[in-house]
């Protein structure tokens, strides 16, 4: 039996939230073994001003308090996204609040942003970045939330990217999640246009004092209505935001084989999640035109969901389930699926088979 076979049976016959605490842990002490694969050129993507070395991104979620980045970009991912990180530190929802779906290759959860706030995180980063070695190996992404109680939920954003901006490559701002209560009232037109205007002021702040221009992103649900996308396809071009990832964890249960945990409430990852979002993925490109850059996230699992997500319309995209499922070598596999994919149909690169599947997913039912 391989030896990452046998660790995920191991790891299997723990609680999820158990498991997941014994992986970073791995992680930290270097049980994992780094990817020596070497990089191939046509994976690499510029991206809203930034050189990503591959186009597999591990999601916010795992490395919730950015205690392992440089351990994740290590295992051969492109990028890594710590939290979410709220301003204080919260517990987030009772236990158990994680749940495997083994049979459907999903997972539910109900976190609820548990994390230890900002100035932890911040500590870990600064330490990596004094050590040489925050952005040595792949590129950072800060997912940013609000404390469950904040009074004032817009606030608790802007806190985050002034928080964050010299250790960032780039910013998430999560009003996505369904563990929140009211979070994601946030993508309403009005409430996510105060917003992203809070938040893109706060970020001009720190772009005229430094000159460096930190990226945001909006990562927005998969559940959202044809007049929800619509609204927020104008205020992200109104905003002239710098991208959206698309998406977080679905509400639905659509045809799920697991129907004792498919009762279970929170959000639902994984291989269910990939349809649904993905035609998403394609109706938000058709919207938003060319030019928007947009990370796919749900259900990437191998080098072709990661390239359907890429025909959809996505320029780069993120996983967190798949490895669950898949262990830590799935950046790896990927990359080289992908490499044999552009072998096999003599392209370029990823670039040029962008979108050539976006009619298609964009008129999947949703």
């Amino acid at each position: 039996m391989p030896i990452y076979d046998f660790a995920r049976r191991a790891l299997f016959l723990l609680d999820p939230e158990a498991a997941h605490g014994a992986s970073v842990a791995g992680l930290k002490t270097g049980l994992v073994p780094p990817c020596s694969m070497r990089a191939d050129p046509r994976l690499a993507v510029r991206l809203a001003g930034l050189d990503f070395p591959n186009p597999i991104g591990l999601a916010a979620g795992y490395d919730k308090n950015a205690e392992v980045p440089q351990a994740i970009l290590r295992l051969g991912f492109g990028f890594t996204e710590v939290g979410t990180l709220t301003p204080r530190a919260q517990a987030g929802n009772p236990k158990p609040r994680m749940f495997r779906l083994v049979a459907d290759r999903g997972v539910i959860n109900r976190l609820g942003f548990n994390n230890e706030g900002h100035d932890a995180a911040f500590a870990r980063l600064s330490a990596l970045k004094a050590g040489g070695g925050l952005h040595s190996s792949g590129l950072l992404g800060v997912n940013i939330g609000a404390n469950k109680d904040a009074e004032d939920r817009i606030a608790d954003y802007v806190s985050g990217i002034h928080r964050f901006y010299d250790l960032a490559h780039y910013f998430t701002v999560n009003i996505s999640s369904p563990n929140t209560p009211g979070l994601r009232d946030l993508q309403a037109r009005e409430s996510l246009s105060a917003l992203l205007k809070a938040v893109l002021a706060a970020r001009e702040e720190h772009h005229e004092r430094s000159g460096r221009l930190v990226p945001v992103f909006l990562k927005i649900a998969p559940d959202l209505t044809e007049e929800g996308m619509d609204d927020i396809a104008e205020e992200v071009l109104a905003h002239a935001l710098d991208g959206l990832i698309i998406s977080n964890t679905t509400l639905s249960r659509e045809g799920l084989k697991d129907k004792g945990q498919a009762q279970e409430a929170g959000g639902l990852s994984g291989a269910p999640l990939f349809r649904r979002s993905t035609a998403v993925l394609a109706r938000m490109r058709k919207r938003l035109g060319p030019h928007m850059p947009i990370i796919g996230v749900g259900g990437v699992s191998s080098a072709e969901t990661a390239l359907d997500k890429i025909r959809a319309g996505a320029d780069l995209v993120q996983l967190y389930s798949g490895m669950v499922y898949h262990g830590p070598t799935i950046a790896a596999d990927i990359r080289r699926g992908l490499s044999m994919a552009l072998d096999r149909l003599q392209a370029p690169s990823l670039a040029s088979l962008r979108d050539s599947d976006v009619e298609k997913w964009a008129a999947e039912t949703l």
